[in-house]
């Protein structure tokens, strides 16, 4: 066990990653599609694409805090984020990230979460707990922003798409 603060954090990554899952299998086929508002948002595919580089973040993140023990996420780097995906790619990858996420999540105890981590936007470092809450934060937004293209479409989708109820998850264990 990691502890339970680690426990805790992983449990609503997860939750997140498989509410944006739930969303994605939503979209049409044709993922060329975007919001017409004012400014130049990007499509579908593209947002797709950049969920991916929301995943690849929390990967980073436990490679510089854990490198000898994540090491397997190596392969990852090379791969696109931010491109034009289609749905079956951003199956596969978001379940290779998640993977990858949660062997993170299985080492990091709740005092690692207090270690301070450089990073490319901090290079003298912060808390490690202070990186994956910025990776969660840029996860739901992006989730989030899916949901709209959703509704925007036309799709029927709900709060209860954006949010995991806890009164539904305790019946459902």
């Amino acid at each position: 066990m990691a502890g339970p603060i680690s426990d805790s954090l992983h449990a609503k990554v997860r939750e997140q990653i498989e509410l944006a899952q739930k969303l994605i299998e939503l979209l049409p086929e044709d993922l060329a599609w975007r919001p017409a508002i004012p400014q130049r948002a990007m499509d579908v595919g593209h947002l797709l694409g950049h969920l991916l580089e929301c995943l690849s973040g929390f990967c980073a993140v436990f490679y510089a805090a854990f490198p000898k023990e994540m090491s397997q996420v190596l392969a990852l780097k090379g791969l696109p984020v931010n491109h034009l995906c289609a749905k079956d790619e951003g199956r596969t990858r978001i379940a290779e990230y998640s993977n990858r996420i949660a062997e993170g999540f299985a080492i990091c105890r709740d005092t690692d979460l207090e270690r301070c981590i450089p990073s490319v936007f901090v290079p003298k470092g912060e808390r490690l707990v202070t990186l994956l809450l910025g990776n969660l934060e840029h996860l739901i937004n992006h989730k989030y922003q899916l949901f709209f293209y959703l509704k925007s479409m036309g799709v029927p989708v709900s709060t209860r798409d954006l949010y995991r109820f806890r009164e539904e998850a305790a019946q459902s264990e």
